[in-house]
C-alpha cells in the first residue's frame, strides 16, 4: 500500500490520513487506490466504531494531483485519465457515505475539489479556524464528482450548492459553519482534541444504531415517505436484535448509564 495514506486503530477509531504533505495531499493514482481500499477496510472491520478521515500538514486535501493529470492529458491517455472517476473516485464517495458507522471529516486545511466532496461524504466536519472549502471543478473547466452534487444540495440547498459549483472561490471556516458546510469550528491548535473528543464519544456509543440512521437517511433522499417508513421499520427491528439495545433498556430501568458494545 502507497505511504500516501497512513492508517491507525486505536480504542475503536479508525483514523485515515493523505500523507503526501508537499503536494497538499492531492490525489494521484497510487493514492486513491490506497485510500479507496484503506476506506472500504475501515468500512468492513468490526474493530472500528468510527472513522476519522483527515491530512498531514496545511492542507485536508486539494483533490486531483494536477501533475499527474496534465501528464496523462498531453499522454493522450484518455482511458487512464476518466476511468478513475469510476475507478477511484466513486467508490471512495459511496464508502464513506454508506459504511454503517459515524465519520468525522477532520480539516487541518483546505479541502477543494475532490477533497472537499470527500469531506461532505462523511457525517461530521470539524473544521480548523485556518482551515476552508474551494469547489474548484468548474474553475478548470470541469464538472464536479466524488458524490458532490448529491451531497452539497443536501447540506445547503440547491440555489446555494449552485451559486458554489458555478463561481469557485474559497469559503473560510467561519462562513462555512453559518452556510451548515462545517458541523463546528475550533482553533486550529485544538483540531485534533476536539477531533479525538467527538470521536470517542462515537467509538462508546450503539454502532449499530449510528448505521441504521445513517442508512435511513440517505435512503428517505430518494424514496417516497412510504417507503421510507418500511425501510425505518426494518431498521428498528434490526437494531432492536442488538445486545446493545437489550443492554440499554436494563439499563435504563435500573437507572444506569449503558454502555454500549456496538453488538
Amino acid at each position: 500500500m502507497s505511504d500516501s495514506v497512513v492508517y491507525d486503530v486505536t480504542e475503536g477509531v479508525g483514523t485515515i490520513r493523505l500523507n503526501r504533505p508537499d503536494a497538499m495531499n492531492s490525489l494521484d493514482t497510487a493514492t486513491k487506490v490506497a485510500l479507496r481500499d484503506t476506506v472500504r477496510s475501515a468500512a468492513e472491520d468490526p474493530a472500528v466504531r468510527c472513522v476519522v478521515l483527515t491530512g498531514t500538514g496545511r492542507a485536508f486535501c486539494v483533490g486531483q494531483d494536477l501533475k499527474e493529470h496534465i501528464g496523462l492529458l498531453e499522454a493522450g491517455d484518455l482511458d487512464a485519465l476518466w476511468s478513475t472517476v469510476p475507478d477511484h473516485y466513486a467508490p471512495i464517495a459511496m464508502a464513506l457515505a454508506e459504511m454503517p458507522k459515524p465519520v468525522i471529516a477532520s480539516l487541518n486545511g483546505v479541502a477543494a475539489g475532490a477533497g472537499a466532496s470527500m469531506a461532505f461524504a462523511c457525517d461530521f466536519r470539524v473544521v480548523a479556524d485556518t482551515a476552508g472549502f474551494n469547489l474548484a471543478f468548474t474553475g478548470i473547466a470541469l464538472s464536479c464528482d466524488t458524490g458532490i452534487s448529491w451531497t452539497l444540495p443536501r447540506l445547503i440547498g440547491q440555489a446555494k450548492a449552485t451559486e458554489l459549483l458555478y463561481f469557485p472561490r474559497t469559503i473560510p471556516a467561519t462562513e462555512a459553519l453559518t452556510l451548515g458546510l462545517a458541523t463546528s469550528v475550533v482553533p486550529a491548535a485544538e483540531l485534533e482534541a476536539a477531533t479525538a473528543e467527538l470521536a470517542s464519544k462515537l467509538a462508546a456509543g450503539p454502532t449499530q444504531a449510528y448505521g441504521a440512521v445513517r442508512q435511513s437517511l440517505a435512503y428517505s433522499a430518494s424514496h417516497t415517505l412510504e417507503e421510507s417508513l418500511a425501510f425505518e421499520a426494518g431498521k428498528m427491528q434490526a437494531t432492536g436484535s442488538t445486545e446493545d439495545h437489550r443492554n440499554a433498556v436494563a439499563s435504563f430501568v435500573a437507572k444506569q448509564k449503558p454502555v454500549f458494545e456496538g453488538k
